[in-house]
């Protein structure tokens, strides 16, 4: 399989998960029908820490936390909830990487235009603002770190926070964990040295008990950063 039909994997089970989550399910149930949509569409297995889809509901989305720390909770998803879904799909070591937060209002899921809790809907804009500045902001020559320090700079003076556990706002695309580098203070390569890295803002309101998170892979073609 290419990169672009391991992302799609990752795309097409968040579209499935929109469609059979609803109130009462645990987020196990939630993690096991990702994990069996991944494997059925074509995943072959999960690279990060084995673990295919992390999934946080109300003030847990808030959580930042390594793999290998993880614990899927029994908790129940109520008629009015927020929930993250982050997935890692794999084939042969090509890697899927894609996280979205997803709305329940009255019990269904619903489409960003018609959330009706405000800082819900304001934390997904939020997070459609932050890529469409990354697309904005990064040149071929844009270094991991000034991409670090622009997006957090724009995280603040909107007032939000960044959750992320190691302040990191993505990563790059390989093959084996240990080889990848981060949008992170002090790695001065430039983002056109790897072949695709993620962009997963993970934010949060000062003083709230609610997370968002966006996750896409990103590439350089002729120059220009695109989506994967």
């Amino acid at each position: 399989m290419e990169y672009r039909e391991v992302q799609q994997i990752a795309k097409d089970t968040i579209a499935y998960a929109k469609r059979v989550i609803n109130p009462g399910m645990n987020l196990l149930q939630v993690r096991k029908l990702c994990e069996q949509k991944m494997l059925e569409l074509g995943a072959d297995s999960f690279w990060y820490w084995d673990i295919g889809a992390f999934v946080f509901a109300g003030d847990e989305t808030t959580i930042s936390v390594s793999g290998k720390q993880y614990i899927t909770s029994n908790r129940t998803i109520a008629e009015n909830d927020i929930i993250t879904i982050d997935l890692s799909p794999q084939n042969g070591n090509i890697w899927g990487d894609y996280a979205r937060t997803i709305i329940i209002e009255n019990g269904v899921v619903v489409d960003k235009a018609d959330v009706c809790n405000e800082e819900w809907k304001n934390g997904l804009l939020m997070e459609d603002m932050l890529h469409s500045e990354l697309l904005k902001f990064v040149n071929f020559n844009t270094t991991f770190e000034e991409l670090y320090f622009h997006i957090n700079e724009l995280i603040t003076k909107s007032g939000y926070v960044n959750l992320d556990f190691m302040g990191n706002l993505g990563h790059s695309i390989v093959k084996e964990k240990s080889d990848r580098v981060y949008t992170e203070k002090r790695n001065v390569q430039r983002l056109s040295n790897v072949t695709y890295f993620t962009f997963e803002p993970h934010i949060s309101i000062h003083g709230s008990k609610y997370g968002f998170k966006k996750e896409n892979i990103y590439y350089f073609q002729n120059g220009k950063l695109i989506e994967l």
